[in-house]
């Protein structure tokens, strides 16, 4: 077996992507983080300096500090958490304005760059909070930014303001409630693309190696069954478990191929009606397919190929394992009133009902599962029930076009 491992130290690339450089990746991360730290530092300088030019002459130099210690809060890294930081600072702002309302200090300024790291607060908090804690730690912090006037001392102004405070303060739940739905959305689509890629690897583990493995394990009771009375039988058997042994490892490697193939692509089969013709084939006279004169000359898209193909290939395994030594089978591929259909059917096994053994590989299969799965996708339907004679009749319906 082929030995794909990466050495160590390398980073893993998946199908398709370009390995990149870890130094390009640093310095990418390095100019990113430099500009957002520009974009944050222009406007907190602005408000600084009219924080400090509103407390001139004779104003408190709390606000000057606030600020500052605020933005130390919001960008601090390690230590507690954001939510944790965000009741912490409201609870100090809220105590602040407190103190300077009672003490009658004198401020120029209530804190433009505390009002502006406290919004930010705010926005990230309603963004990433836990509920229903985040509730109260987003009231403190509104409550905060809409308080801060008050200390001016300044009825008229302070009404204003915190009028003003107040609408910013909305918007900045507003916007970070929208943030948290973006958030919510794209982790859905994350988790339902992950939970179609499993199924899909799934579908395809079945499809192409359950119908060889079948093959195999029907063959091996066979010749457990035949060892003592015709040895000479044997060879022929251990020469199909051989070849459908092999065959498996070509299908585990398309299998590999595929997972390993872009997203987008599409695995069909590399001749339709040639790979139909050796899977009927191998059920010897007892199958025949037909093949209507439409569908050869249509120009079936891949997926629809691929899922004819998967079809008739689960049916005949279905076949093998419930009713071995049935006669009458028959698969056909025909277009009906614009649709594709795919109907294989088979009558009663001469071992009786499938219900009255155990099949080759036990019960419990998901194999029409993943076939209605893989239908469905492509906006068909598939039907499976007994046949009045006691056989079987599995029909697919797809898109012709």
């Amino acid at each position: 077996m082929d030995d794909h491992r990466s050495p160590p130290g390398a980073t893993p690339t998946g199908p398709g992507q370009r390995r990149e450089d870890p130094g390009t990746s640093t310095s990418t991360g390095t100019r990113t983080g430099a500009a957002k730290t520009l974009l944050f530092a222009v406007p907190a300088v602005f408000l600084w300096l009219l924080d400090l030019v509103s407390s001139e002459p004779d104003g408190s130099w709390l606000p000057l500090v606030s600020g500052p210690l605020a933005v130390a809060v919001l960008l601090v890294r390690g230590g507690p958490g954001i939510e944790a930081r965000a009741a912490a600072a409201a609870l100090a702002s809220v105590g602040l304005t407190l103190a300077l309302a009672l003490g009658d200090v004198p401020v120029g300024s209530w804190g433009l760059l505390e009002s502006f790291a406290l919004l930010a607060l705010l926005t990230i908090t309603t963004r990433t909070a836990r509920l229903p804690a985040g509730y109260v730690r987003c009231a403190l912090l509104a409550l905060a930014v809409a308080a801060a006037p008050v200390r001016t001392g300044f009825q008229s102004d302070a009404e204003t303001f915190a009028f003003v405070l107040t609408v910013a303060a909305g918007g900045a739940l507003a916007l970070g409630g929208y943030l948290r739905s973006l958030d919510g959305r794209r982790a859905l689509a994350v988790t339902s693309t992950q939970e179609e890629e499993r199924r899909r690897i799934a579908r395809d583990l079945h499809d192409f190696v359950a119908h060889h493995v079948t093959g195999i394990v029907v063959q091996a009771q066979a010749a457990r069954a035949i060892r003592e009375t015709s040895p000479e039988e044997l060879d022929p058997l251990l020469a199909g478990i051989e070849k459908a042994g092999t065959e498996t490892l070509e299908s585990m490697r398309r299998l590999v191929h595929v997972l390993r193939a872009e997203p987008d692509a599409t695995t069909r089969p590399a001749d339709l009606l040639t790979e139909l013709a050796a899977l009927v084939a191998a059920h010897g006279d007892a199958a025949t397919l037909e093949v209507s004169a439409r569908v050869r000359a249509a120009a079936l898209a891949p997926e629809v190929e691929t899922s004819v193909h998967r079809v008739v290939q689960e049916a005949l395994t279905n076949v093998t394992r419930h009713a071995p030594g049935a006669d009458g089978i028959r698969v056909r591929v025909a277009v009906d009133e614009g649709q594709l259909v795919v109907e294989v059917s088979n009558g009663p096994s001469p071992q009786g009902r499938a219900r009255d053994r155990t099949p080759p590989g036990g019960r419990g299969g998901l194999g029409l599962i993943g076939l209605r799965e893989r239908v469905a996708t492509l906006g068909g339907d598939l039907e499976a029930g007994p046949l009045p004679n006691g056989g079987w009749r599995l029909r697919a319906t797809l898109p012709a076009s």
